[in-house]
């Protein structure tokens, strides 16, 4: 038996590639998430709690030096590599399902959030990103005298 590479989902990720590419002149200024230029999407939990939003991707065997995070114009961006093994070191593989590469994501943050403020961790293979609420509110109500 010669072994073969089975990576499951490379067909729908050929789909994806070709769907975006064909969709994209009509999505101009939506806020999509990920780009076609990734090679993985890591799933990610976004919870609300009172004084913070708190955003969870499961990154496993990615090394914190290795994710970049960027707040900026309202948007929360998350990029970072998993190398993978190459040449020699994938010889003998029967399956390879385990994703590798680079992989990108990007959120839209709400008007109460504290750029100056968020922070990041990183534990068995969780990045958990913490994105407090501003103590200032950006409105206020004003009384008409007279």
């Amino acid at each position: 038996m010669i072994p073969s590479r089975y990576e499951p989902w490379q067909h729908m990720r050929h789909l994806r590639k070709e769907l975006d590419r064909l969709f994209e002149p009509y999505a101009a200024g939506d806020d999509q998430s990920s780009v076609a230029t990734c090679d993985w999407i890591p799933p990610v939990d976004i919870k609300e709690e009172k004084d913070r939003y708190v955003l969870r991707a499961d990154i496993p065997g990615v090394d914190p030096k290795n994710i970049e995070i960027i707040a900026e114009n309202g948007v929360l961006t998350i990029r970072g590599n998993r190398p993978g093994e190459t040449g020699e070191d994938r010889a003998g593989y029967s399956r390879v399902e385990r994703p590798c590469g680079s992989f990108y994501r990007r959120f839209s943050l709400p008007d109460t959030a504290d750029l100056e403020r968020i922070a990041a961790r990183g534990a068995l293979g969780v990045l958990e990103i913490s994105i407090p609420k501003a103590t200032h509110t950006l409105s206020r109500t004003v009384k008409v005298e007279g």
